[in-house]
Protein backbone atom coordinates (compact mmCIF):
# COMPACT_ATOMS: atom_id res chain seq x y z
CA UNK A 1 0.00 0.00 0.00
CA UNK A 2 2.84 2.28 0.46
CA UNK A 3 3.75 2.86 -3.09
CA UNK A 4 -0.07 3.83 -3.70
CA UNK A 5 -0.06 6.15 -0.70
CA UNK A 6 3.08 7.97 -1.95
CA UNK A 7 1.61 8.29 -5.92
CA UNK A 8 -1.07 9.61 -4.14
CA UNK A 9 0.99 11.89 -2.47
CA UNK A 10 3.04 13.24 -5.50
CA UNK A 11 0.19 14.10 -7.29
CA UNK A 12 -1.10 16.79 -4.91
CA UNK A 13 2.51 19.00 -5.03
CA UNK A 14 2.14 21.25 -7.95
CA UNK A 15 4.21 20.15 -11.06
CA UNK A 16 7.85 20.77 -11.35
CA UNK A 17 9.15 23.18 -14.12
CA UNK A 18 12.19 24.12 -15.58
CA UNK A 19 14.16 27.07 -14.10
CA UNK A 20 13.06 30.55 -14.72
CA UNK A 21 9.44 29.41 -16.11
CA UNK A 22 6.67 30.38 -13.82
CA UNK A 23 3.37 27.90 -13.39
CA UNK A 24 0.31 28.76 -15.58
CA UNK A 25 -2.42 30.61 -13.82
CA UNK A 26 -4.81 28.94 -12.81
CA UNK A 27 -8.05 29.35 -15.16
CA UNK A 28 -10.84 31.74 -14.08
CA UNK A 29 -13.77 31.35 -15.52
CA UNK A 30 -15.77 34.84 -16.22
CA UNK A 31 -19.80 34.94 -16.16
CA UNK A 32 -20.76 36.17 -19.18
CA UNK A 33 -22.98 38.77 -18.12
CA UNK A 34 -20.03 40.15 -17.34
CA UNK A 35 -18.70 40.85 -20.42
CA UNK A 36 -21.75 43.66 -21.34
CA UNK A 37 -20.33 45.70 -18.62
CA UNK A 38 -18.02 48.47 -18.62
CA UNK A 39 -14.83 47.17 -20.67
CA UNK A 40 -16.80 44.27 -22.20
CA UNK A 41 -17.73 43.26 -25.71
CA UNK A 42 -21.77 43.59 -26.28
CA UNK A 43 -23.54 40.14 -26.44
CA UNK A 44 -24.17 39.46 -30.72
CA UNK A 45 -28.56 40.36 -31.24
CA UNK A 46 -30.38 37.44 -31.29
CA UNK A 47 -30.49 37.03 -35.21
CA UNK A 48 -33.01 33.81 -34.91
CA UNK A 49 -35.73 36.59 -33.70
CA UNK A 50 -35.06 39.32 -36.06
CA UNK A 51 -34.81 36.80 -38.79
CA UNK A 52 -38.20 35.59 -37.81
CA UNK A 53 -39.67 39.08 -37.66
CA UNK A 54 -38.14 39.72 -41.03
CA UNK A 55 -40.11 36.51 -42.24
CA UNK A 56 -43.16 37.09 -40.73
CA UNK A 57 -43.46 40.64 -42.57
CA UNK A 58 -42.31 39.00 -45.43
CA UNK A 59 -45.46 36.97 -45.21
CA UNK A 60 -47.82 39.39 -44.34
CA UNK A 61 -47.01 41.23 -47.26
CA UNK A 62 -46.43 38.46 -49.75
CA UNK A 63 -43.22 40.12 -51.10
CA UNK A 64 -43.57 36.86 -53.81
CA UNK A 65 -46.46 38.14 -55.76
CA UNK A 66 -44.37 41.67 -56.03
CA UNK A 67 -42.78 40.93 -58.81
CA UNK A 68 -46.29 40.34 -60.73
CA UNK A 69 -46.87 44.53 -59.89
CA UNK A 70 -44.35 46.44 -62.22
CA UNK A 71 -44.98 44.90 -65.49
CA UNK A 72 -48.70 47.02 -64.62
CA UNK A 73 -47.06 49.93 -65.58
CA UNK A 74 -44.90 48.41 -68.39
CA UNK A 75 -47.94 47.54 -69.78
CA UNK A 76 -49.69 50.30 -69.42
CA UNK A 77 -46.79 52.97 -71.41
CA UNK A 78 -46.78 50.12 -73.85
CA UNK A 79 -50.02 49.99 -74.49
CA UNK A 80 -50.19 54.14 -74.27
CA UNK A 81 -46.93 54.73 -76.90
CA UNK A 82 -44.58 55.31 -74.51
CA UNK A 83 -41.45 54.83 -73.83
CA UNK A 84 -41.00 54.25 -69.85
CA UNK A 85 -39.61 57.12 -68.41
CA UNK A 86 -39.53 59.14 -65.12
CA UNK A 87 -43.10 58.93 -64.89
CA UNK A 88 -43.12 54.69 -65.48
CA UNK A 89 -40.89 54.49 -62.74
CA UNK A 90 -43.25 56.52 -60.21
CA UNK A 91 -46.40 54.78 -61.42
CA UNK A 92 -44.30 51.28 -60.50
CA UNK A 93 -43.34 52.47 -56.84
CA UNK A 94 -46.77 53.73 -56.26
CA UNK A 95 -48.31 50.40 -57.90
CA UNK A 96 -45.72 48.71 -55.44
CA UNK A 97 -46.90 50.81 -51.97
CA UNK A 98 -50.97 50.42 -52.70
CA UNK A 99 -50.15 46.34 -53.40
CA UNK A 100 -48.60 45.90 -50.34
CA UNK A 101 -51.14 48.22 -48.47
CA UNK A 102 -54.33 45.82 -49.50
CA UNK A 103 -51.84 42.76 -48.26
CA UNK A 104 -51.46 43.96 -44.57
CA UNK A 105 -55.14 45.42 -44.84
CA UNK A 106 -56.48 41.79 -45.82
CA UNK A 107 -54.79 40.39 -43.27
CA UNK A 108 -55.92 43.11 -40.76
CA UNK A 109 -59.67 42.64 -41.94
CA UNK A 110 -59.86 38.58 -42.00
CA UNK A 111 -57.73 38.47 -38.47
CA UNK A 112 -60.54 36.85 -36.97
CA UNK A 113 -61.42 34.26 -40.13
CA UNK A 114 -57.79 33.85 -40.30
CA UNK A 115 -57.30 32.33 -36.92
CA UNK A 116 -59.78 29.49 -37.44
CA UNK A 117 -59.23 28.98 -40.79
CA UNK A 118 -55.65 29.88 -41.25
CA UNK A 119 -53.78 30.18 -37.95
CA UNK A 120 -50.41 29.74 -39.04
CA UNK A 121 -50.83 33.43 -40.76
CA UNK A 122 -48.55 36.09 -38.87
CA UNK A 123 -51.35 38.03 -36.95
CA UNK A 124 -53.56 34.79 -35.79
CA UNK A 125 -49.94 33.42 -35.17
CA UNK A 126 -48.69 36.80 -32.75
CA UNK A 127 -46.15 37.47 -34.97
CA UNK A 128 -47.24 40.35 -36.28
CA UNK A 129 -49.67 42.46 -34.43
CA UNK A 130 -53.15 43.75 -35.37
CA UNK A 131 -51.98 47.60 -34.89
CA UNK A 132 -49.04 47.13 -36.39
CA UNK A 133 -50.37 45.39 -39.95
CA UNK A 134 -52.61 48.45 -39.65
CA UNK A 135 -50.37 51.30 -39.80
CA UNK A 136 -47.92 50.14 -42.19
CA UNK A 137 -51.56 49.46 -44.36
CA UNK A 138 -51.94 53.72 -43.67
CA UNK A 139 -48.40 54.53 -44.07
CA UNK A 140 -47.91 52.19 -47.51
CA UNK A 141 -51.07 54.37 -48.95
CA UNK A 142 -49.81 57.36 -48.49
CA UNK A 143 -46.62 56.54 -50.21
CA UNK A 144 -47.97 55.28 -53.18
CA UNK A 145 -50.27 58.78 -53.40
CA UNK A 146 -47.11 60.86 -52.73
CA UNK A 147 -45.02 59.30 -55.51
CA UNK A 148 -48.37 59.40 -58.02
CA UNK A 149 -48.41 62.82 -57.14
CA UNK A 150 -45.11 63.04 -58.31
CA UNK A 151 -46.05 62.08 -61.55
CA UNK A 152 -48.69 64.25 -61.65
CA UNK A 153 -52.64 65.43 -61.31
CA UNK A 154 -53.92 62.42 -63.36
CA UNK A 155 -51.35 59.92 -62.26
CA UNK A 156 -52.99 61.09 -58.97
CA UNK A 157 -56.18 60.95 -59.79
CA UNK A 158 -56.38 57.62 -61.03
CA UNK A 159 -54.21 56.12 -57.59
CA UNK A 160 -56.61 57.56 -55.78
CA UNK A 161 -59.80 55.46 -57.26
CA UNK A 162 -56.85 52.32 -56.83
CA UNK A 163 -56.18 53.41 -53.15
CA UNK A 164 -60.15 52.95 -52.54
CA UNK A 165 -60.94 50.44 -54.68
CA UNK A 166 -58.48 48.31 -52.62
CA UNK A 167 -59.23 49.42 -49.05
CA UNK A 168 -63.53 48.99 -50.24
CA UNK A 169 -62.20 45.65 -51.13
CA UNK A 170 -60.38 44.29 -47.59
CA UNK A 171 -63.15 45.98 -45.86
CA UNK A 172 -66.20 44.85 -47.23
CA UNK A 173 -66.48 43.84 -50.34
CA UNK A 174 -64.22 40.44 -50.22
CA UNK A 175 -66.84 39.12 -48.93
CA UNK A 176 -69.94 40.31 -51.06
CA UNK A 177 -70.63 38.78 -55.16
CA UNK A 178 -68.72 42.81 -56.25
CA UNK A 179 -65.54 41.01 -54.88
CA UNK A 180 -64.09 39.29 -57.72
CA UNK A 181 -65.11 42.67 -59.65
CA UNK A 182 -63.32 45.51 -57.22
CA UNK A 183 -60.13 43.29 -57.51
CA UNK A 184 -60.36 43.08 -60.99
CA UNK A 185 -61.10 46.96 -61.27
CA UNK A 186 -58.07 47.58 -58.98
CA UNK A 187 -55.82 45.41 -61.80
CA UNK A 188 -56.89 47.89 -64.48
CA UNK A 189 -56.66 51.15 -62.66
CA UNK A 190 -53.12 49.86 -62.04
CA UNK A 191 -52.58 49.54 -65.83
CA UNK A 192 -54.16 52.58 -66.50
CA UNK A 193 -51.89 54.61 -63.77
CA UNK A 194 -48.96 53.22 -65.61
CA UNK A 195 -50.42 54.49 -68.81
CA UNK A 196 -51.14 57.72 -67.63
CA UNK A 197 -48.48 58.70 -65.49
CA UNK A 198 -45.83 57.76 -68.49
CA UNK A 199 -48.10 59.90 -70.94
CA UNK A 200 -48.07 62.59 -68.84
CA UNK A 201 -44.55 62.56 -68.39
CA UNK A 202 -44.02 62.55 -71.76
CA UNK A 203 -46.42 65.14 -72.20
CA UNK A 204 -44.48 67.19 -69.76
CA UNK A 205 -40.95 67.18 -71.73
CA UNK A 206 -43.10 67.59 -75.23
CA UNK A 207 -44.50 70.89 -73.67
CA UNK A 208 -41.39 72.00 -72.90
CA UNK A 209 -40.23 71.77 -76.22
CA UNK A 210 -43.18 73.53 -77.49
CA UNK A 211 -42.37 76.19 -75.57
CA UNK A 212 -38.66 76.30 -76.58
CA UNK A 213 -40.00 75.59 -80.62
CA UNK A 214 -42.62 78.73 -79.47
CA UNK A 215 -39.56 80.78 -78.71
CA UNK A 216 -37.13 80.06 -81.61
CA UNK A 217 -40.67 80.88 -84.04
CA UNK A 218 -41.11 84.61 -82.45
CA UNK A 219 -37.32 85.06 -82.80
CA UNK A 220 -37.41 84.35 -86.42
CA UNK A 221 -40.37 84.69 -87.54
CA UNK A 222 -41.04 81.16 -88.96
CA UNK A 223 -44.96 80.24 -89.85
CA UNK A 224 -46.03 77.53 -87.65
CA UNK A 225 -47.48 74.40 -89.60
CA UNK A 226 -51.14 73.97 -89.90
CA UNK A 227 -52.99 71.30 -89.28
CA UNK A 228 -53.24 68.58 -91.63
CA UNK A 229 -55.66 69.16 -93.90
CA UNK A 230 -57.38 67.82 -97.21
CA UNK A 231 -58.12 70.16 -100.23
CA UNK A 232 -57.83 73.22 -97.84
CA UNK A 233 -60.22 71.61 -95.13
CA UNK A 234 -58.99 69.71 -91.75
CA UNK A 235 -59.20 65.82 -91.82
CA UNK A 236 -61.87 64.93 -89.75
CA UNK A 237 -61.01 63.17 -86.36
CA UNK A 238 -57.19 64.78 -86.42
CA UNK A 239 -56.10 67.09 -84.07
CA UNK A 240 -53.22 69.76 -83.57
CA UNK A 241 -52.52 68.25 -80.24
CA UNK A 242 -49.85 65.76 -79.68
CA UNK A 243 -49.74 62.52 -80.96
CA UNK A 244 -48.33 58.91 -80.24
CA UNK A 245 -47.63 56.59 -82.80
CA UNK A 246 -49.47 58.02 -85.95
CA UNK A 247 -52.58 58.82 -83.90
CA UNK A 248 -53.68 61.05 -81.38
CA UNK A 249 -53.86 60.48 -77.71
CA UNK A 250 -57.56 59.77 -77.25
CA UNK A 251 -57.89 57.49 -80.36
CA UNK A 252 -54.72 55.40 -78.73
CA UNK A 253 -55.81 55.29 -75.69
CA UNK A 254 -59.52 53.50 -76.77
CA UNK A 255 -57.49 51.12 -79.45
CA UNK A 256 -55.26 49.70 -77.25
CA UNK A 257 -55.30 51.06 -73.36
CA UNK A 258 -58.37 50.37 -72.27
CA UNK A 259 -58.84 46.37 -74.13
CA UNK A 260 -55.41 46.07 -72.27
CA UNK A 261 -56.80 47.14 -68.72
CA UNK A 262 -59.85 44.60 -69.77
CA UNK A 263 -57.59 41.77 -70.72
CA UNK A 264 -55.93 41.74 -66.71
CA UNK A 265 -58.80 42.64 -64.99
CA UNK A 266 -60.42 39.77 -66.81
CA UNK A 267 -57.69 37.44 -65.45
CA UNK A 268 -57.58 38.75 -62.14
CA UNK A 269 -61.41 38.37 -62.16
CA UNK A 270 -61.36 34.70 -62.89
CA UNK A 271 -58.01 34.64 -60.16
CA UNK A 272 -60.39 36.30 -57.91
CA UNK A 273 -63.11 33.75 -57.88
CA UNK A 274 -60.92 30.83 -57.79
CA UNK A 275 -59.44 32.29 -54.05
CA UNK A 276 -62.78 32.36 -52.66
CA UNK A 277 -62.78 28.36 -52.11
CA UNK A 278 -58.43 28.35 -51.26
CA UNK A 279 -59.80 27.32 -47.52
CA UNK A 280 -62.28 24.90 -48.18
CA UNK A 281 -61.96 24.07 -51.37
CA UNK A 282 -64.70 21.98 -53.23
CA UNK A 283 -65.67 24.18 -56.36
CA UNK A 284 -65.03 22.89 -59.83
CA UNK A 285 -67.08 25.32 -61.26
CA UNK A 286 -64.74 28.37 -60.32
CA UNK A 287 -61.34 26.23 -61.82
CA UNK A 288 -63.45 25.49 -65.40
CA UNK A 289 -64.68 29.18 -65.64
CA UNK A 290 -61.16 30.48 -64.96
CA UNK A 291 -59.38 28.24 -67.74
CA UNK A 292 -62.32 28.89 -69.87
CA UNK A 293 -61.57 32.45 -69.30
CA UNK A 294 -57.32 32.14 -69.49
CA UNK A 295 -57.90 30.22 -73.06
CA UNK A 296 -60.30 33.25 -74.14
CA UNK A 297 -58.01 35.59 -73.31
CA UNK A 298 -55.08 34.27 -74.73
CA UNK A 299 -56.59 34.15 -77.59
CA UNK A 300 -57.42 37.58 -77.59
CA UNK A 301 -54.15 38.76 -77.27
CA UNK A 302 -52.96 36.80 -80.30
CA UNK A 303 -56.03 37.89 -82.51
CA UNK A 304 -55.30 41.34 -81.45
CA UNK A 305 -52.88 43.47 -83.78
CA UNK A 306 -52.43 47.64 -83.17
CA UNK A 307 -54.55 50.06 -84.75
CA UNK A 308 -54.28 50.94 -88.50
CA UNK A 309 -51.65 53.68 -88.64
CA UNK A 310 -49.71 52.20 -86.03
CA UNK A 311 -46.12 51.11 -86.69
CA UNK A 312 -44.70 48.35 -84.25
CA UNK A 313 -41.61 49.31 -82.51
CA UNK A 314 -39.93 46.06 -83.96
CA UNK A 315 -42.37 43.67 -85.75
CA UNK A 316 -40.08 40.52 -86.10
CA UNK A 317 -39.36 40.78 -82.65
CA UNK A 318 -43.13 41.47 -81.81
CA UNK A 319 -43.91 38.36 -84.46
CA UNK A 320 -41.90 36.13 -82.42
CA UNK A 321 -42.22 36.72 -79.08
CA UNK A 322 -46.09 37.82 -78.73
CA UNK A 323 -46.76 34.00 -79.36
CA UNK A 324 -43.96 33.20 -76.82
CA UNK A 325 -45.61 35.31 -73.78
CA UNK A 326 -48.87 34.02 -74.96
CA UNK A 327 -48.14 30.56 -74.76
CA UNK A 328 -46.64 31.26 -71.26
CA UNK A 329 -49.20 32.84 -69.87
CA UNK A 330 -51.76 30.17 -70.94
CA UNK A 331 -48.98 27.04 -69.86
CA UNK A 332 -48.63 29.14 -66.48
CA UNK A 333 -52.22 29.67 -65.69
CA UNK A 334 -54.09 26.82 -67.53
CA UNK A 335 -52.32 23.88 -65.44
CA UNK A 336 -52.86 24.24 -62.25
CA UNK A 337 -56.56 25.35 -62.93
CA UNK A 338 -57.03 22.13 -64.98
CA UNK A 339 -56.07 20.48 -61.53
CA UNK A 340 -57.87 22.47 -59.03
CA UNK A 341 -60.94 21.41 -61.64
CA UNK A 342 -59.69 17.69 -61.80
CA UNK A 343 -59.61 17.43 -57.78
CA UNK A 344 -60.88 20.63 -56.01
CA UNK A 345 -58.64 20.09 -52.82
CA UNK A 346 -57.75 23.25 -50.98
CA UNK A 347 -53.96 22.68 -51.33
CA UNK A 348 -54.54 22.28 -55.15
CA UNK A 349 -56.77 25.29 -55.19
CA UNK A 350 -54.43 27.71 -53.40
CA UNK A 351 -52.09 26.22 -56.16
CA UNK A 352 -54.32 27.06 -58.84
CA UNK A 353 -54.40 30.47 -57.61
CA UNK A 354 -50.46 30.89 -57.16
CA UNK A 355 -49.95 30.49 -60.35
CA UNK A 356 -52.60 32.35 -61.65
CA UNK A 357 -51.14 35.77 -59.41
CA UNK A 358 -47.43 34.33 -61.54
CA UNK A 359 -49.37 34.35 -64.94
CA UNK A 360 -49.81 37.84 -64.46
CA UNK A 361 -46.20 38.47 -65.58
CA UNK A 362 -46.14 36.83 -69.21
CA UNK A 363 -49.53 38.45 -69.71
CA UNK A 364 -48.20 41.59 -68.96
CA UNK A 365 -45.37 41.00 -71.27
CA UNK A 366 -47.90 39.82 -73.91
CA UNK A 367 -49.61 43.13 -73.50
CA UNK A 368 -46.85 45.27 -74.02
CA UNK A 369 -45.28 42.94 -77.39
CA UNK A 370 -48.95 43.20 -78.79
CA UNK A 371 -48.30 47.05 -78.13
CA UNK A 372 -45.32 47.39 -80.13
CA UNK A 373 -42.55 46.87 -77.13
CA UNK A 374 -41.67 43.24 -77.58
CA UNK A 375 -38.53 44.71 -75.59
CA UNK A 376 -40.50 45.99 -72.53
CA UNK A 377 -42.10 42.36 -72.34
CA UNK A 378 -38.80 40.54 -72.30
CA UNK A 379 -37.86 43.31 -69.15
CA UNK A 380 -41.12 42.03 -67.80
CA UNK A 381 -40.46 38.43 -68.42
CA UNK A 382 -37.38 38.78 -66.17
CA UNK A 383 -39.34 39.11 -63.38
CA UNK A 384 -40.33 35.34 -63.62
CA UNK A 385 -37.19 33.64 -62.55
CA UNK A 386 -37.37 35.59 -59.23
CA UNK A 387 -40.83 35.19 -58.44
CA UNK A 388 -40.68 31.55 -58.87
CA UNK A 389 -37.67 31.23 -56.66
CA UNK A 390 -39.00 33.68 -53.90
CA UNK A 391 -42.67 31.68 -53.98
CA UNK A 392 -40.73 28.74 -52.46
CA UNK A 393 -39.79 30.60 -49.31
CA UNK A 394 -43.08 32.27 -49.33
CA UNK A 395 -46.51 31.80 -50.27
CA UNK A 396 -48.00 34.39 -52.06
CA UNK A 397 -51.51 33.65 -51.10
Amino acid sequence: MRPLRLLAAVSTYPRLHPAGAQAPAPAVRIPSDSLSGAGGTAPAPDRPRARARLRAWAELLRVSALFTVPGDALAGAAAAGRRPGRGTALAVGASLCLYEAGMALNDWADREEDAVDRPHRPIPSGRVTPGAALVAAGALTAAGLALAARAGRPALAVASGLAATVWAYDLHLKHTKLGPAAMASARALDLLLGATASTTGAASTTGAASTTGAATVARTGARTPRTPSAGGRPIPGIRSTTRTGGLPATSRATSTVIPAALALGAHTYAVTAVSRHEAQGGSTAAPLAALAGAAGIGAAVLRARPARGEAPRTPAAERLLLPAFAAAYLRTSAVPLLHAALNPSPPLTRRAVGGGIRAMIPLQAALAARAGAPLDGLAVMALVPLARKLARKVSPT
